[in-house]
């Protein structure tokens, strides 16, 4: 069940991969609409102000068609073959089940409680995806949809049918089967969802006023569910689902960023619900304390070499959000330090909150420039300086924290390995087979002749798959942001995490039969080649 979960997660962030840019950029283009920040240049209707505006109009695509984004996203990361067309089959049966919907409330939607004749929006209940009007089951519904449809997919996708019934056959028959079960499933959607919706907007309410202990659990939990991969169904659903506003945190935030931003007062009092969005924060200032903590424990030979290898990730993660070198270091490492992170990372946004600086934060300081930090300065000056006092004063607490701890147990980071080598992840007791090594030799050597990419992406993915027991070890594949995620048949077979760091991982976490190599931000590229190179020793 949990490696279902893990698989589940993973596929989810393959959408979530293209908020970045367009958040980043939306964000931008509404402050530079904003008379705040650059006065009568600004104003409506001038040349400068409508240009942005069309920018606008372009940034706000993926957030006003998430559902859809979600419903074609999540086939690719799930579907066992042929995820193009499963993606293709997921959108045709979502969109079947929405104009469903919209024939049953056209025709009954008095009887379901749900006046048709309203306008989209606000407690109608209603919106338009894809041009059709039909009932806002946000994400739940495309999830649900699209889980449906990969079902479908993977049972039914390669069902041989007579030869006169060809045509039907492939897709087609996905799509057939998920036309009957979607009408069915309207008439029940049509009856549950407006109760269910009720009940949402009852929960918003209890979450918007849960006050700094409710921000500082949401943090806490969110961080100490990293290593399980869990951590999606925490921050996705207040992100972009209904958790505490219709629509999600961070498309609310964008639509109201300059109305928020000529505010006057707390912006805990303006919008508490946006404290929620403060779990980003500790992604920004934990690495200054934590990679200065390794620096500063590293063995004095070490040190410069430790430096090399702290400052690129530490920038990375300040400056993008990605912090899984850090996390997953001193989780391999001492598991109580990655639980210290999860609470002080908690403490951080409770302190924030309770303050009363309530806002989306981004992934990292780029993000937060546009997002926050421009927008806030005018009118919530000190909101801005409270992100950073206390941001930087926990920077202090993590160094005196992790210092503390990894002195007084002489834990193993990056520059006090007994070997002297600086490194990011301590070897984990894993232990190869003899019969494995000499066999992976063998493979390295075959695969190395077969393969004439010199692209380092396709090298690692050759070299990856080697050391998880070559493509029949292989069950499942996926990825989120920096992991590949691989199922195997025999765990015996994989490779210490060592080889696979020799071979550019960051390192390897392991469960069981389920297993996650740390590629970084290049994942996506290196699992296109993982799967072509699983297809092409199989069929060889």
């Amino acid at each position: 069940m949990m490696e279902k979960l893990q698989r589940f997660g993973g596929a989810m962030f393959t959408p979530v991969l293209l908020f970045a840019f367009n958040g980043i950029l939306l964000s931008f283009a509404i402050a530079m609409q904003s008379e705040l920040i650059l006065g009568t240049l600004a104003s409506e209707g001038t040349f400068w102000s409508n240009i942005w505006f069309v920018v606008e109009s372009g940034g706000w695509t993926i957030f006003n068609n998430m559902e859809i984004l979600f419903v074609i996203g999540l086939p690719i990361g799930l579907a066992k073959k042929a995820s193009a067309r499963a993606a293709l089959a997921s959108f045709v049966v979502y969109m079947t089940w929405n104009n469903f919907i919209a024939g049953i409330l056209s025709v009954w939607g008095n009887q379901f409680g749900v006046d048709y004749s309203q306008a989209v929006g606000g407690i109608s209940g209603l919106k338009e995806i894809g041009g059709v009007k039909t009932l806002d089951t946000n994400l739940i519904g495309a999830l649900a949809i699209a889980g449906l449809t990969v079902w479908i997919h993977n049972r039914y996708f390669d069902k041989k049918l007579p030869e006169w019934l060809g045509v039907f056959q492939g897709t087609s028959l996905v799509v057939i089967i998920g036309f009957f079960i979607t009408l069915i499933l309207a008439f029940i959607t049509a009856w549950i969802w407006p109760p269910i919706q009720d009940l949402i907007s009852q929960a918003q309410g209890v979450m918007a006023n849960s006050g700094s202990i409710g921000v500082g659990l949401y943090v806490f939990l969110e961080r100490i569910l990293i290593p399980t991969g869990l951590h999606h169904f925490i921050y996705q659903p207040f992100e972009y689902g209904p958790a505490v506003v219709e629509g999600g945190l961070v498309p609310y935030w964008m639509a109201n960023l300059n109305e928020i931003a000529s505010s006057t007062g707390s912006l805990r009092e303006i919008i508490p619900e946006a404290g929620f969005g403060l779990h980003n924060v500790s992604k920004v200032f934990a690495p200054i304390g934590i990679g200065a903590a390794f620096i500063a424990t590293a063995k004095p030979e070490n040190r410069k070499k430790t430096f090399a290898l702290v400052l690129p990730t530490a920038l990375t993660a300040i400056m993008a959000g990605i912090t899984e070198p850090f996390e997953f270091t001193f989780l391999f490492l001492a598991p109580q330090l990655f639980a210290v992170h999860a609470v002080l990372a908690g403490l951080l946004s409770f302190t924030l909150y309770s303050l009363g600086v309530s806002a989306v934060i981004g992934g990292g300081l780029l993000s937060n420039i546009s997002y926050f930090i421009i927008p806030m300065a005018s009118n919530h000056l000190s909101a801005v300086l409270l992100f950073f006092g206390v941001g930087l004063l926990f920077s202090v607490i993590y160094f005196f924290v992790f210092r503390f701890a990894i002195t007084k147990w002489d834990i193993k980071t990056p520059g006090r390995e007994t070997s002297g080598e600086a490194k990011m992840f301590k070897k984990a007791d894993y232990r190869e087979k003899k019969a494995q090594e000499k066999n992976s030799n063998d493979n390295r050597s075959s695969h190395n002749e077969k393969s004439t990419s010199i692209d380092p992406n396709a090298e690692k993915a050759i070299q990856f798959l080697e050391g998880l027991g070559g493509a029949n070890n292989i069950t499942a594949i996926n990825n989120c942001a920096t992991r590949l995620r691989v199922s195997v048949a025999d765990e015996s077979l994989v490779a210490d995490p060592d080889f696979f760091k020799q071979h550019g991982a960051h390192g390897l976490v392991k469960k069981g039969t389920a297993l996650q190599v740390i590629v970084g931000l290049d994942v996506p590229q290196v699992r296109d080649y993982f799967e072509k190179e699983v297809e092409n020793q199989k069929i060889d």
